[in-house]
């Protein structure tokens, strides 16, 4: 539920772009600028979230993030000013989902399951999905009938709604409740990283840094993130509007993509149990390149079956390259390996920053969001050949 609420609360700045550029007269950079903010605290405290997770548990880490994300989205009903958004929605609400999001998934997995770990990534990540599906929609009605501090308040009301269950029902290990991992043949202890928290998570970056693996697949995931939060998580809805669709309509077709991600992103995960996780990245950021370059074409008035079939062919990759990315921290760099792919999950969300910002820029200068969406989809092809560049073992991979 809190991977669920998460995930809600970050897409919902989408629906708000039109609503306050009405009434506050702020250009869609400006507003992008404040998303970017977001996406690069969502990012950059994810390492520093895992690290805290193993010092001091996923429970109270989770209810302080959820408590942060119910202030921000809060204040932003009374501001007036722009820098007032960037505080509120990009510093607060950033580093609250950042704390709560596909980290808290890959940590959760690898303390409580040694079978199937692949898997359940999957279907914790599918939970960012069913946020998205179940928000977007709700949020956009609420903006339409009721302004976007109803939205606002909404999202306050869903994160403190959160918090009593994951401090009273959330268990950090099933050590706690005499149990072993799922799947484990013998009992583990568990163990609790000594020393400061931010210490470790600048050590293992300072390590993972010194090889060419972590490059290949911060350098992917961010294009991952450019390509998703940044530009279609954000600008979508805009971008729609512009050739004349209802907002509630595009909100719609994005909370589709939340249907068919679900399906994607477990179905990925339980490939990643079984091949080759860099052979499925590769396959995963080629066709997402490809559907991106054919968007441009397809906006119109009405969503057209031409659409339809982009939602459904993106929404099967949105995030299905989250399993394959965890697999292959957890096989290369081992017990650091969740730390690790909280920093490459900061590069996913310093890509998103960058493609929310640009794309905001580049549609107030042109008119028009094309360049984004070709520049997006020459991205990913990028991101496809990194990804199979990666060492195929352990022993190589730490070499190199």
């Amino acid at each position: 539920m809190a991977i669920i609420g998460a995930a809600g609360f970050r897409a919902t700045p989408g629906v708000f772009i039109s609503p306050l550029e009405r009434e506050f007269g702020w250009s869609r950079a400006t507003i992008g600028f404040a998303v970017s903010v977001n996406l690069m605290f969502f990012g950059l405290t994810a390492p520093f979230a895992a690290a805290l997770m193993d010092r001091f548990g996923m429970r109270r880490v989770v209810t302080m993030a959820l408590t942060l994300v119910a202030l921000g989205s809060g204040v932003t009903v009374f501001m007036t000013q722009s820098w007032q958004l960037v505080l509120c929605w990009g510093v607060l609400v950033g580093l609250g989902t950042g704390s709560m999001a596909l980290v808290f998934a890959a940590t959760l997995a690898d303390r409580w399951f040694v079978r199937h770990r692949g898997l359940v990534i999957g279907v914790l990540t599918a939970g960012g999905a069913t946020g998205q599906l179940i928000f977007l929609p709700v949020l956009a009605v609420l903006v339409e009938s009721s302004g976007w501090r109803a939205a606002a308040l909404t999202v306050t009301a869903s994160a403190l709604a959160v918090v009593p269950l994951i401090w009273f029902l959330l268990r950090d290990r099933p050590q706690e409740l005499g149990l072993r991992p799922y799947g484990a043949t013998q009992d583990t202890p568990a163990t609790v990283p000594s020393g400061g928290a931010a210490a470790r998570a600048v050590r293992v970056l300072r390590d993972a840094a010194k090889t060419r693996p972590f490059w290949y697949l911060a350098g992917g995931f961010a294009i991952c993130g450019a390509s998703t939060n940044g530009l279609v998580g954000t600008h979508f809805i805009p971008a729609a509007h512009d050739h004349g669709m209802a907002e509630t309509t595009a909100a719609g077709l994005l909370a589709v993509v939340g249907i068919f991600d679900i399906v994607g992103t477990i179905l990925s995960g339980w490939l990643s149990d079984r091949m080759d996780p860099r052979i499925l990245l590769g396959v995963y950021y080629a066709l997402r390149g490809a559907s991106l370059l054919v968007l441009p074409q397809l906006f119109a008035e009405t969503a057209q079956p031409s659409m339809l079939v982009f939602i459904i062919f993106y929404g099967l990759d949105w995030v299905a390259t989250v399993p394959p990315t965890a697999a292959l921290c957890r096989r290369i760099y081992g017990a650091d390996g969740g730390v690790v792919f909280g920093w490459v999950f900061a590069s996913h969300q310093i890509g998103a920053a960058f493609a929310a910002t640009l794309a905001g820029l580049t549609r107030d200068h042109l008119g028009h969001y094309d360049l984004a969406w070709y520049g997006a989809g020459a991205l990913c092809a990028l991101a496809a050949i990194m990804s199979l560049l990666i060492a195929r073992d352990r022993a190589a991979s730490l070499t190199s």
